[in-house]
């Protein structure tokens, strides 16, 4: 899950201008020549969990290849004394650093305290982007774990823009290409790496020529040809600007006369470096600290802090084990996935439909079969020898 500094977004535009405008129109054939050169390129600023060549300022990948055959990826890169596996993006570096300083310096002198109002607004806000990303670019648009009337869509899209991450369609190729290879080096965010580099510390330098490679085998039909995908990509750059900065950082001013820093630093600064950072936890906590009750082999563990702060995305074992499940979570109450329960509500109006779960059962044969034996219900019976078991008839879907 993944994100775009302003000073980033706003540097200049993209060598695929003409694909991506092809793309937003709905010409598929551009479209199609989109999708093949986007994923020859790098992450700008990347999410999740994300970001690529359909962003601004991007330079290819190809540039990671030596033409002779040597993989320049493979060697070490020094900046300012230290010593990394993949060349480092110093713009990009430098705009993650850059806007946390920022956010640190608000957040501990912030000159005075935010009216109390300021600070109800950067929560909703926060939410609302928040179920951009979970609901949208995650459950629906990267793992097709439910469906959504062009309404809800709309709806979502515009959530996404609040979170003030990189377009759909990045997102969810980078998400699908870290579910397929996850913990390995076509993850992007490999938590093998250490929970620097799975948090952030991807986002600052070039990817992996696997993550590249194995993004290009990656199937993203269904996503160019989504027309809110089109539209979204089309008017991509003013609405994360209108709807991630502007708005947010201009109503508390207007509606209860907040002072224009406050208003800024609050909103601008440290509601969305807040934002981002939860995000990222995803990638990097809930893949190393929690309990494992459904597959002990694999890092995503179930962490209640993360899915507290992420709406409900910290369900990590769970997650991967049962990706196509709308809800990410076996837990019936929701009490921590606030995703689900507002999903539940526009499936009650019939604007989500088809969510897709794993029965009972498989999921009892799971806990039983891989399971670490944390399991609440089922967890004593965890079995020491795995033993065949039957696929659940979603289990084709989007890993």
């Amino acid at each position: 899950m993944t994100q775009l500094s302003t000073m980033t977004m706003i540097a200049g535009a993209t060598d695929d201008g003409h694909y991506a405008n092809g793309f937003a129109n709905g010409d598929m054939n551009s479209a199609n020549k989109f999708y093949e050169t986007v994923n020859e390129s790098d992450a700008t600023f990347n999410n999740n969990n994300y970001e690529g060549k359909s962003m601004l300022n991007c330079k290819s990948d190809q540039s990671d290849y030596d033409p002779k055959g040597k993989n320049e990826s493979e060697k070490d890169y020094m900046f300012l004394g230290i010593k990394f596996k993949q060349p480092l993006k110093v713009v990009n570096a430098v705009s993650i650093i850059g806007f946390h300083l920022v956010s640190l310096y608000a957040f501990l002198v912030n000159f005075r305290s935010p009216h109390l109002f300021t600070v109800l607004w950067a929560f909703l806000v926060g939410g609302i982007g928040g179920f951009g990303v979970t609901a949208g670019a995650h459950r629906l648009w990267s793992h097709r774990s439910y469906k959504a009337k062009t309404q809800l869509r709309v709806i979502l899209a515009l959530c996404f823009s609040v979170a003030g991450q990189n377009t759909i369609f990045d997102w969810t190729r980078d998400h699908r290409v870290h579910h397929k290879f996850s913990e390995t080096d076509a993850d992007p965010h490999n938590s093998n790496r250490g929970f620097f580099f799975a948090h952030v510390g991807w986002l600052m330098m070039k990817k992996h020529p696997d993550v590249i490679r194995k993004g290009n085998q990656v199937d993203m039909s269904d996503i160019l040809a989504d027309p809110v995908v089109q539209w979204h990509q089309k008017y991509f750059v003013p609405l994360k600007i209108l709807l991630c900065f502007v708005i947010p950082s201009v109503t508390p001013v207007y509606f209860w006369n907040e002072e224009w820093t406050i208003a800024i630093f609050t909103m601008a600064f440290i509601r969305y470096v807040f934002q981002l950072n939860f995000t990222w936890l995803v990638n990097s906590a809930a893949h190393m600290w929690g309990n494992k009750p459904y597959d002990r082999k694999i890092n995503p563990s179930e962490n209640l802090g993360v899915s507290l702060v992420s709406m409900g995305e910290g369900w990590h074992n769970y997650h991967h084990t049962f990706p196509w499940d709308y809800k990410a979570a076996e837990m019936g109450d929701f009490r921590y996935n606030i995703t689900t329960s507002i999903i539940n509500l526009f499936a009650k109006i019939g604007w989500a439909y088809d969510l897709k779960q794993p029965s009972k059962e498989l999921i009892r044969k799971t806990i039983e079969r891989s399971g670490d034996g944390s399991h609440t219900e089922h967890g004593m019976r965890c079995m020491p020898e795995e033993v065949p078991m039957e696929a659940d008839e979603n289990s084709n879907l989007v890993d």
